[in-house]
């Protein structure tokens, strides 16, 4: 079995054809061709299947099987890379906090990554869904930090931080998150969670999200939306199997595998308008 990243197979899935040193301007390419490339979805807890966090699955899923994945899936492959490459990597956990009030005590139910590159620290995070920042934010807080999309901050909250987006003219919290390492062990027991428990929205519903060039494309259950960056958005039902697996397709760039269960679960999240 393999036991290390396979970069040629990576790099040629996310279309990086540039340098592969540990520098600013690498992990904001990758960052953002990752980002493109790679949906957020939760396709196999949807359809029962498991969630595995170890190196192989992660490759033979997100790389060679052209699937996406969450924020475990993508933000260990994404650690993997970029320790290859030579950066210094330190996982991370936050507390959730898109529509949720500031200070609500939420699980840490979501990874994301601490790089360390010329004695600064970057959060990298490549899978957060419908916000995912497309490329990193420096770990110096009460600035407004451009990206290729939204502009991102980060404010303090005592000794955590407190990540945002900027949607049109006002500040959105995405989670908060202290500084303190996660190991796999600790990745594996939330995921186990997510991906199994009869009442996770991973289990009950559908999630999937990708950044485009000029737009983010988002889907929950059978409702689409096309977030332009103009603060434009465009919404539309999709009413049946052959929609969902279209969008899902061509929209999130998603092999889907060709199983009954996914087309049951698919049907399942259209019934209410069939």
């Amino acid at each position: 079995m393999t036991t290390s990243i396979d970069l040629d197979a990576y790099f040629q899935r996310i279309g990086y054809a540039g340098a592969r040193t540990p520098t600013l301007d690498t992990l904001r390419a990758i960052q953002l061709r990752h980002t493109e490339t790679i949906a957020f979805e939760n396709l196999n807890p949807l359809i029962r299947w498991p969630v595995r966090l170890d190196i192989e699955s992660l490759q033979e899923k997100l790389v060679r099987d052209g699937r996406g994945g969450y924020c475990y899936e993508q933000n260990l492959l994404f650690s993997h890379v970029l320790k290859a490459l030579g950066f210094q990597v330190t996982g991370l956990a936050a507390r959730v906090l898109w529509n949720e009030p500031d200070a609500a005590i939420t699980p840490r139910s979501h990874m994301l990554l601490c790089v360390g590159l010329n004695e600064k620290s970057y959060i990298a995070d490549v899978g957060f869904g419908i916000l995912t920042p497309t490329g990193p934010v420096r770990l110096e807080p009460d600035i407004e930090q451009a990206t290729p999309h939204e502009p991102f901050r980060l404010i303090r909250a005592g000794q955590e931080f407190v990540m945002q987006a900027k949607i049109r003219e006002d500040w959105k919290t995405l989670y908060r998150f202290d500084l303190q390492e996660q190991l796999l062990s600790d990745y594996e027991v939330s995921n186990w969670y997510v991906s199994t428990h009869p009442d996770s929205l991973f289990v009950t519903g559908l999630m999937a999200a990708r950044p485009a060039k000029d737009c983010r494309y988002a889907l929950r259950n059978n409702e689409l939306a096309v977030h332009h960056l103009d603060g434009s958005t465009e919404r539309r039902i999709l009413t049946n199997v052959v929609e969902m697996r279209g969008i899902l397709e061509n929209a999130f760039c998603i092999t889907l595998p060709d199983v009954p269960e996914l087309d049951a679960g698919l049907a399942r999240l259209t019934s209410q308008t069939e």
